[in-house]
């Protein structure tokens, strides 16, 4: 699979193929601007110490920007801000596994997803509050979600008992429960993982059922639809040739892939 070469234009790109408003200023810039969120464990992280960048959509932004033959350009962005830097035109496209949550798909242009999650909680291995998922809506439990994800509003609808706690940089939802201000905190596979892989006092806590499984995609300003089709071409094209499935697995990430 590796000779695929994440970064070797596919075959089948189409990269003047298509006209329109962006395509033809990433064309003319010979630059495609990418907005990522660098603190998404597996997809787009930014290493603290080396300033590195890592995950399945830094190797699929470059394995884009390879196809239409451009350049690269990261932009950070969160989910908080996202829907205002792509209609401001900070970047060309979002690629951080964006959720596609009513109320993004009314406001931006999706590709078909690419991968989907379940939302997950996360506990201490000490916890006597959280032993199930059956306990995470009870009195006096405090629930912490991360503004602007999808799991905000999912939350919110969803807790009738339990007590939720949005959680806004510079703080973090791990930080609160390490330090015993919530019980729990709720994310989606990828981000789990980084507890997992890195903090021994980490324990998930998986729907007995699924939740609230939500499709991920890549997301553009709406208005150039010549635009929207290429960035879904490509998605279809790495979902094909084996380049999706490569990267995934290179992230630990396989078990989300959305093969069609």
């Amino acid at each position: 699979m590796a000779a695929l070469g994440l970064g070797l234009a596919s075959q089948t790109a189409t990269s003047s193929a298509i006209a329109g408003p962006v395509a033809d200023r990433v064309q003319r810039a010979q630059e495609m601007r990418f907005c990522i969120w660098t603190d998404y464990y597996g997809i787009s992280a930014r290493n603290a110490r080396t300033g590195q960048l890592s995950g399945i959509d830094i190797d699929l932004s470059a394995a884009l920007a390879s196809d239409l033959k451009v350049g690269l350009k990261y932009v950070e962005s969160s989910f908080a801000s996202l829907i205002d830097d792509l209609r401001n035109d900070k970047c060309d496209v979002a690629m951080f596994a964006v959720g596609m949550t009513p109320q993004r798909v009314a406001v931006l242009r999706f590709s078909r997803p690419y991968l989907a999650s379940d939302i997950y909680a996360v506990t201490t291995k000490s916890s006597r509050a959280i032993t199930r998922w059956e306990d995470i809506d009870r009195p006096g439990v405090r629930v912490a979600v991360q503004a602007g994800t999808f799991m905000e509003p999912v939350m919110a609808a969803a807790l009738k008992q339990a007590t939720m706690v949005v959680i806004r940089p510079p703080d973090t939802r791990e930080r609160e429960l390490e330090a015993g201000r919530v019980d729990v905190f709720m994310t989606d596979y990828p981000y789990s993982r980084r507890l997992l892989d890195n903090a021994d006092w980490a324990r998930l806590v998986a729907p007995p059922t699924p939740f609230h499984v939500l499709p991920y995609a890549y997301a553009v300003k709406p208005g150039d639809d010549a635009w929207a089709q290429q960035v879904d071409d490509f998605v279809a094209r790495i979902q094909q040739d084996g380049r999706l499935q490569w990267a995934a697995k290179r992230h630990g990430l396989s078990e989300i892939v959305r093969a069609r």
